[in-house]
């Protein structure tokens, strides 16, 4: 009797993670992927903890009813005020065994890998910034690092209206970027800690002094995927592999499949679907 398999559920507010499919897409080509964007309800991060926390485990049961085992957050504010809970309260209690991961761990121990004067930057929306997830999550595995946080709250506006390449884009890259670098001379690793982040990449680089690295979540969440995966071939095993990718979006489909080829640089077919 052959055995049923499942996609993989990729998970976002809005079209951030995105950046993160898409670096899942080059690593992991052979997997099938369902994206699901919250984008009806987004921004996250002006939102209360209770609520977030609703939303996500809202996405996170949808994705289940679709089949996935394996539920990726690749949202910053999801991960930072919703996973926890998540994975300690409600999936023993509705899936046990099935997983939910987020992004923050696995960008904070390359950040601890990267960093040589254990000085480093992040770069967020206010949301993640206020939640203190990523000083907390550095504060347990390197105590020794120095930490400086800038909320960048007009990035994400820029990415979303294709706005960054200009001279009123750019002029807020530079002020967050001339921000946290004022925080700490010692700074040599700055992380993205906002998935819509790395479409800024180039643009931001042009502000950073040579020595300082920049680092995206993408490359980090897929690489950690990987590794989890290879030590987990109970889950590896229920992973579907036919290369297919299936999109869902609670906002406009026309709106969705056009925003979302900025991120994706690909025509892409979108569904509609209710969260509740």
């Amino acid at each position: 009797m052959t055995k049923i398999k499942y996609p993989i559920g990729v998970f976002d507010s809005g079209y951030g993670g995105l950046t993160v499919l898409d670096e899942l897409i080059k690593l992991m080509p052979e997997y099938d992927f369902i994206y699901l964007g919250d984008n009806a309800r987004a921004p996250y991060g002006t939102r209360s903890f209770d609520v977030i926390y609703q939303y996500t485990l809202q996405a996170v049961e949808k994705l289940f009813s679709m089949g996935c085992k394996l539920v990726i957050l690749a949202c910053n504010t999801a991960s930072a005020k919703a996973l926890r809970t998540i994975q300690q309260k409600d999936l023993p209690r509705i899936a046990p065994n099935r997983r939910v991961l987020g992004v923050i761990r696995p960008s904070v121990e390359q950040l601890g890998l990267l960093s040589q004067s254990k000085h480093v930057g992040v770069l967020g929306t206010p949301g993640t910034i206020r939640s203190e997830s990523y000083l907390m999550e550095l504060a347990k595995l390197y105590p020794d690092f120095i930490v400086s946080q800038e909320a960048c709250p007009t990035w994400v506006t820029l990415v979303e209206n294709r706005e960054y390449d200009n001279v009123g884009g750019r002029y807020f890259i530079k002020k967050h970027i001339d921000a946290i670098l004022s925080k700490d001379e010692k700074i040599d690793t700055l992380i993205l800690a906002c998935t819509h982040y790395p479409i800024l990449k180039d643009e931001i680089g042009d502000f950073l002094p040579d020595h300082i690295q920049l680092i995206s979540q993408g490359q980090i969440v897929a690489n950690s995927l990987k590794v989890y995966l290879n030590r987990h071939p109970e889950i590896d095993q229920v992973c579907s592999k036919n290369g297919e990718l299936k999109f869902y979006t609670t906002e406009s489909i026309s709106d969705f499949e056009e925003k979302a080829s900025v991120f994706l640089q690909r025509d892409l077919k979108a569904q509609h679907i209710i969260l509740s």
